[in-house]
Parts: structure tokens; C-alpha cells; sequence
């Protein structure tokens, strides 16, 4: 036990001593992101995270790289790490619900997404994307007032916080949703 302790300790300090550190990785990882390379954010992330893989932020950051680089499944596993190391970060939440909702596994957004709906209250994102996955359900009873609820109150979040494109689209939605269901928040 020693050994492997002592091992791993030297071995730390030879890569630091030759490389850039996890927090060096993690910074990189951050410019490449910035600058749209994500291939190159997702190796430096990875080097981070060799360092340091008790870190929420850099397996998120390398989960929107993968996103962005559009390799969903592996973007899924960044962020469910990120949100297992860090279940109180409502964001990661929100884009793993995002995510699973470009896979179209509604059960699963629905499952994160209302985590953040109940815990945070104003975040317009996760109240239209919460309503996309309900929309979307079809393993049981539709929920048709929980997709009008949520996109009501998406719509009142956007305009409240001066993002008119995002509520206007949102508004659009609803009112799809509406003439499909058959149901406004008055019935």
C-alpha cells in the first residue's frame, strides 16, 4: 500500500515536472473552447481530468465540447460524471437534460430537468426544455397541462429577462401545443 501511495505520488510529480498541471489543462481546455476547437479542448480536458478526476467543472467542460463537437453519447457521460461528482449544479443539469433530449430519452431529460425546475425556479431554459420533453414523452399519459405550464412560465422567464427571440419562439411553441392539445392554462 505504501508503494502504490509513493508510486503515485512521484508520478504525480514527474507529470506535473514535465507537463503543465490539471489547472494548466483545464485553462487550455477553456481556450480551445473559446475558440471553437473542441477537438483540442476535449484532449486538453482529458489531460485535466488524468490530474484531477474529482473535478465536476472540467468533466462539464469537456461534455459541452463533445456537445459542440456533436458525439452525444460521449457528451452524456462527461456530464452524468460531472453531475454524480456535483448534484447540486443546477447548469450541469440542465445540459444533461438538454443532451438527452438530442437523444430523444425524454424520461431521462424529464428526470433532470424537473430537478432543476423545482430547485431553481427562474431558469427559463430548463421550464421550455422540460416542456420539449414532455411534449415528446410517449411511454404514458401525455402530459399535456405540465407541457402548457412549463411553457407558459418559460415564456414570462424569457420576457422577464429581456431574451424577446427566445420568448417569442417559446410563445410560438405554446401556442402549438395549445391547438394540439386542445388545452390553455384557463381549462
Amino acid at each position: 500500500m505504501r508503494l502504490t501511495v509513493f508510486l503515485f505520488i512521484f508520478l504525480l510529480q514527474v507529470s506535473i515536472a514535465w507537463g503543465l498541471t490539471p489547472e494548466q489543462w483545464f485553462q487550455e481546455g477553456n481556450k480551445f473552447s473559446a475558440q471553437g476547437k473542441f477537438e483540442e479542448a476535449v484532449k486538453a480536458y482529458e489531460k485535466s481530468i488524468t490530474g484531477n478526476a474529482l473535478s465536476p467543472v472540467a468533466h462539464y467542460n469537456m461534455g459541452i465540447a463533445y456537445k459542440n463537437l456533436g458525439q452525444l453519447d460521449n457528451a452524456t457521460t462527461s456530464l452524468e460524471k460531472s453531475v454524480e461528482l456535483e448534484p447540486v449544479n443546477m447548469e450541469a443539469r440542465v445540459t444533461l437534460g438538454n443532451v438527452y433530449n438530442l437523444q430523444e430519452r425524454w424520461s431521462d431529460a424529464i428526470g433532470q430537468l424537473n430537478i432543476v425546475v423545482h430547485r431553481k425556479k427562474s431558469d427559463a431554459e430548463a421550464h421550455g426544455n422540460l416542456a420539449w420533453s414532455y411534449y415528446n414523452y410517449k411511454k404514458g399519459p401525455p402530459f399535456k397541462k405540465l407541457v402548457i405550464l412549463n411553457l407558459s412560465r418559460a415564456v414570462q422567464l424569457f420576457k422577464e429577462q429581456n431574451q424577446l427571440q427566445a420568448a417569442e419562439a417559446t410563445q410560438k411553441f405554446l401556442e402549438e401545443a395549445q391547438n394540439k392539445f386542445g388545452v390553455s392554462l384557463t381549462q
